[in-house]
């Protein structure tokens, strides 16, 4: 999971022309689909539900991860849009970056509380908060992933 997520930064931040654009957007795509699998395959063995709470929990959770993928389409946008900037950064644009960044940390959080009470409706507080646990955790492995491989602003 933490090569995927560094391919999709290394990618992203050494694209230099649009020429590439295609085929970068592509590679994006396919590692996303990996990351989450993985990401499933971690949520199966960490949660061990039984069947009754996997028929309520199981459909929930594509859902969240269906919005996860749309949220992390800002970083993915954002991530490229550095990159693209990144030696001629000026104070304009890394002013829209971070406003960028902090509006993806927002709507990341704001999907999660919007969540809980569903998955606590779905399989009770202790499963719920024990896959906000996984999903943090896996959400920070990436995070860390990513921000080792972007480089500094200069």
């Amino acid at each position: 999971m933490m090569m995927t997520a560094s391919l999709i930064a290394s990618g992203a931040v050494a694209q230099s022309t649009s020429a590439n654009q295609a085929g970068i957007d592509s590679d994006i795509t396919l590692l996303r689909s990996d990351l989450q699998a993985q990401k499933t395959e971690v949520v199966t063995q960490g949660m061990q539900l039984t069947d009754a709470q996997g028929k309520d929990f199981w459909p929930l959770y594509r859902e969240y991860a269906n919005k996860q993928q749309v949220i992390g389409d800002q970083r993915v946008s954002l991530i490229k849009d550095y990159a693209d900037s990144y030696t001629s950064m000026d104070d304009a644009k890394a002013d829209e970056l971070v406003k960028r960044l902090l509006k993806f940390d927002q709507d990341r959080l704001k999907l999660r509380a919007d969540y809980y009470p569903k998955f606590k409706k779905a399989v009770g507080a202790k499963q719920a908060a024990k896959f906000l646990q996984i999903d943090n955790r896996l959400t920070m492995i990436v995070d860390l992933q990513l921000a080792s491989s972007i480089p500094i602003i200069q």
